[in-house]
């Protein structure tokens, strides 16, 4: 202890204390020493302890942390501060700070025992820290708590980099929690703060509180040195007390639970149940009404977690087992509706057959009867369910060496096992079993009757997909084994890290660390589980559920994480996709692709290319050689041409790319005999000259057409050679960069739209591009991109030269499909800016109208009413008229880019079938695929042109080859 205060019997834990008021004295009494409540017994097992010590005039609070723990100079002066002192000086001899132990430095002061204090971040304390600090009884209750706010910011700061972890936090927060519901309404003003500061402090102080509520229940179940059952019962506790004041906050917080948490959740509610039945009905209430809203709004991700929610509270005992069975009746009666998507009964059979696994045991206990029932309803409706939509969700057409199985036969195959196992399993925590004895006394709750509802026609229902499979036992032969495909463990491992992805995908470096400190990681080979999960939503089909940079991102983090084991790992899932490339999904290459180009750029392009020398032998057009290059031109993009020279080895000249070198017609020797020559010559000089618009056209005007027969009007507004000749000068003058480009865009940009007013003068400037910059796609894509935004070309005519002859020795690069999607997008940006403008319009007309209705009838309102009214109409017209046309140029853009896919597949078809060869070559299987991804990625969009594709282009008279793929497309919504 410290000089001049005397140990007391305050050490010891006492019972919760909800009162401030100071203990009574005898003379010659030694001074009392106060509790912490339910926390001092807890601090006191971590290795750390808080007391308060009342004397005569004044009240002491020794804080004391385990040994291990970080610490700052800024944080210690926050927290004394709050007690109401100065920023104590620093010692002259820094390295001596232990002899603060000895030096008593005032009413208010830090002391710490055997550490040292400095500015910056103390990297750990030899011994335990301990602050005191003493104040007048009369301020006792409003310092008191601020000093402990106070520590209990820096307890936070501190403690997250400690072994103890959220333990200290949270044991500091449930003594907040404890004994701040009587504080007194009296407030004093002293030195450091005013009046004013304790009334804004007064009325933050119930959110401050729910804010610390929010954070014990998010952060229970954390690493800690405490065990999780002590820990759900302090927690327990301390909300106990405060549900009378903060019981809607708790089931907000509750009802949007963290799904990787799940059996801790409930567990905690099943301990809240045992103790207030109230609040177990209200809490069930509550969720009930979070899952009807999250169905109406089309939520159904959160909805599928709040059923397995309710489905867990049965094993704590909160909900009584034959209302749960009769809920997922309910759910599987949608599959006897008529005229309903699939999607929509495929959706709820999921949602029964996933939270088996965690409630399956329970319920066939007690309802097996009405369980085998339920199963056979399910069987029945999986056999006869449609599966066309599987191979446009595949991520490799084969089936060896694994099954791509689609997602509820799969999940139906783990149900059957842990069926047949007498659903048992060992991945799934359970922490209500310690608390049996307890739960099992509770009174249970039943479930309100739950109807699912409606089918709605705009109702956006998840698309089914296919179960990734990547690694089996035989790949991670060292460790411990790896569950098979249709045991119920892959499933649950599976779906917690997708979970752990969810929460966390936007902060990389806590994604990666909840991943590799999965509970359970000592069973299975979790590298391999990760690897495998990551890809997984990489390669989902249609889309992956977060931007693509997020998974390199994060797989980078883990190899720096994991530096001995994860990086391996990643190895040998590359050199396994590389094997299998034949027989991928063309989209999951473009994915592969980008992400491969982007990881080799963070660890300086080193890859054991000689080990993927078999690309050279092939065929130029098959998958592996033409990875091997867009992979080499993706890094170019992201380092540079010279650098990737060197990296490769000599072998692979033949695959990289070419130099990113601008090729200008009109010099050298032979341009001066090229028709034109003069003229760019003279164009040329009268940029460098800064000669105006109207210069330039009188110059371009007398230059006479390439085919001076062509007399007709068309020909008088299209010369091809003024384009060819215009736009390569401009782009050979602007070539130095893509800020010049863009430059030289904007400054000519009323002669290029006077050069493309008809549509074969924006097909012709599309290629004058593609010729000059034809060895750097990335310059053709972005100087594409400032066309279409600048309107100097149309998304149709993008598309029209996509498709062209011109094109067609490109037809299969990722650079050609890269710009093609892009325009498809923009064109959807367009399309849906005008839509928000004419909703917006609407909105004001509608609230002009209530205005006018409750404004009464003064005629000089009426009046101006009316004006404004007038004018909002006419605008809307306008803007409605701008839909229409807009809508019209949508749809036209996708009649033009599937009218030219049928027109190639149908000529290919045609021309094997003459010669009598197999119309499975590389160049049919990419394009198939290709026009699969445009089906995919732009569903939403193409939706509402449906019937238009049925009845002029995917009609019955269609090639079959060519038809299955636009119904494949419709049975995912179907």
């Amino acid at each position: 202890m410290f000089q001049g205060e005397r140990r007391t019997r305050g050490h010891q834990a006492l019972p919760p204390c909800r009162s401030w008021s100071s203990p009574r004295r005898n003379d010659g009494e030694e001074d009392e020493a106060w509790g912490v409540g339910g926390v001092g017994g807890d601090l006191m097992d971590l290795g750390g302890s808080i007391h308060f010590h009342d004397h005569d005039r004044s009240v002491t609070c020794v804080f004391t942390l385990p040994v291990k723990c970080s610490f700052s100079h800024r944080a210690f002066c926050q927290a004394q501060r709050a007690w109401g002192s100065s920023t104590p000086k620093k010692p002259r001899n820094v390295d001596s700070v232990s002899r603060w132990t000895s030096a008593w430095w005032g009413p208010g002061h830090v002391l710490v025992n055997g550490g040292r204090l400095r500015e910056g971040l103390v990297a750990a304390a030899p011994d335990p820290i301990t602050s005191t600090s003493t104040t007048s009884i009369s301020f006792r209750r409003h310092k008191v708590y601020n000093f402990l706010w106070a520590v209990e910011r820096w307890g936070s700061s501190c403690c997250s980099k400690s072994e103890t972890g959220p333990a200290s936090e949270a044991m500091i927060g449930r003594f907040l929690m404890t004994h701040t519901g009587k504080m007194s309404r009296r407030r004093h003003s002293d030195e450091g703060d005013g009046g004013q500061a304790h009334k804004r402090r007064r009325t933050s102080e119930p959110t401050e509180i729910e804010d610390r509520l929010e954070s014990l229940i998010c952060r229970v179940g954390e690493k800690s040195t405490s065990s999780l059952e002590s820990n759900l019962e302090g927690l327990a506790g301390v909300l106990e007390a405060d549900l009378p004041n903060y019981k809607n906050k708790i089931l907000r917080i509750f009802a949007r639970t963290l799904p990787e948490k799940l059996t801790v959740y409930t567990t905690l509610v099943g301990l809240l149940n045992a103790r207030n039945y109230n609040f177990g009905g209200e809490f069930v209430e509550a969720m009930i009404r979070q899952l009807k809203e999250t169905l109406k709004n089309n939520f159904y991700n959160e909805a599928l977690y709040l059923v397995r929610f309710l489905s867990d509270l049965v094993n704590c005992h909160v909900i009584a087992a034959p209302s749960m069975v009769a809920m997922f009746e309910n759910f599987i009666s949608v599959t006897q509706e008529d005229d309903v998507p699939q999607v929509r009964s495929d959706w709820f059979v999921h949602v029964v057959l996933s939270c088996l696994p965690w409630v399956g045991k329970e319920l066939y206990e007690k309802k097996d009867v009405e369980m085998d029932r339920l199963l056979s309803q399910i069987e029945g409706y999986l056999k006869r369910r449609s599966k066309t939509h599987v191979p446009m969700l595949q991520v490799w057409t084969a089936e060896k060496p694994h099954p791509q199985e689609e997602y509820l036969d799969c999940l139906w195959a783990q149900i059957q096992k842990l069926k047949k196992d007498r659903w048992q399993e060992r991945h799934i925590l359970r922490p209500y079993i310690a608390f049996d004895s307890v739960l099992c006394e509770a009174l249970q709750h039943n479930l309100p009757p739950f109807t699912p509802p409606g089918h709605m026609p705009d109702a956006q229902y998840p698309m089914p997909r296919v179960v990734f499979r990547m690694f089996d036992y035989t790949d991670a032969p060292e460790g411990p084994v790896m569950p098979g495909s249709h045991s119920v463990e892959r499933l649950v491992i599976e779906e917690n890290l997708h979970c752990i992805i969810k929460s966390h995908w936007k902060e990389r470096k806590s994604c990666a660390a909840q991943l590799l400190s999965y509970p359970g990681k000592n069973k299975i080979p979790l590298n391999y589980h990760i690897v495998e999960v990551i890809f997984g939503e990489l390669f989902q089909l249609p889309c992956a559920p977060h931007i693509d940079v997020m998974y390199t991102t994060l797989l980078i983090e883990l190899c720096k994480l994991q530096p001995g084991s994860l990086p391996q790992v990643l190895a040998q899932a590359t050199e396994m996709l590389y094997m299998r490339l034949d027989t991928m999904n063309t989209t999951c290459i473009d994915r592969l692709i980008n992400w491969f180009s982007h990881h080799l750029s963070n660890f300086q392009f080193r890859w054991s290319w000689d080990d993927w020398a078999d690309c050279l032998t092939l065929d130029a057009e098959k998958p592996k050689p033409k990875f091997v290059k867009e992979v080499l031109e993706k890094s170019m993009r992201l380092s540079y041409h010279q650098r990737i020279v060197d990296i490769v080895p000599a072998g692979f000249t033949a695959l990289i790319p070419a130099e990113p070198s601008f090729h200008y017609k009109y010099e050298g020797e032979s341009a001066a005999l090229l028709p034109g020559y003069q003229t760019a010559i003279t164009v040329g000089n009268a940029i460098k000259n800064r000669a105006s618009n109207e210069e330039i056209l009188t110059i371009l005007k007398e230059m006479p057409k390439p085919n001076q027969e062509d007399d007709d009007d068309e020909g008088e507004s299209f010369n091809p050679l003024k384009t060819e000749v215009f736009l390569q000068t401009l782009l050979h003058l602007a070539a130095k960069s893509f800020s010049h480009s863009f430059s030289a865009l904007a400054k000519f940009h009323e002669i290029l739209k006077v050069l493309t007013e008809s549509d074969e003068g924006k097909l012709h400037i599309l290629r004058v591009v593609y010729e000059v910059w034809r060895n750097h796609p990335q310059m053709i894509s972005v100087l594409v991109d400032k066309m279409i935004r600048t309107q100097i070309v149309d998304c149709a005519a993008v598309a029209n030269w996509l498709f062209s002859q011109n094109m067609a020795h490109e037809f299969t690069r990722l650079y050609v499909w890269e710009i093609l999607h892009s325009t498809i997008r923009k064109m959807n940006k367009h399309v849906q800016k005008i839509q928000k403008e004419l909703e917006e319009v609407k909105a004001r007309l509608d609230k002009q109208q209530h205005k006018k209705r409750d404004s009464g009838d003064e005629e000089d309102m009426e009046k101006n009413s009316e004006d404004e009214e007038g004018q909002l109409e006419e605008q809307i017209e306008r803007l409605q008229e701008k839909v229409e046309s807009a809508q019209s140029e949508q749809k036209n853009l996708f009649l033009v880019i599937f009218q030219r896919f049928i027109m190639m597949l149908t000529e290919h078809l045609v021309r094997c079938e003459t010669a009598s060869v197999d119309i499975n070559t590389p160049w049919y299987k990419t394009c198939t695929e290709r026009l699969q991804q445009i089906f995919l990625m732009h569903h939403v969009t193409i939706q509402p042109y449906v019937g238009t594709l049925e009845n002029l282009l995917f009609t019955a008279e269609l090639d079959p080859h060519i038809l299955a793929v636009y119904q494949q497309f419709c049975a995912l919504q179907l």
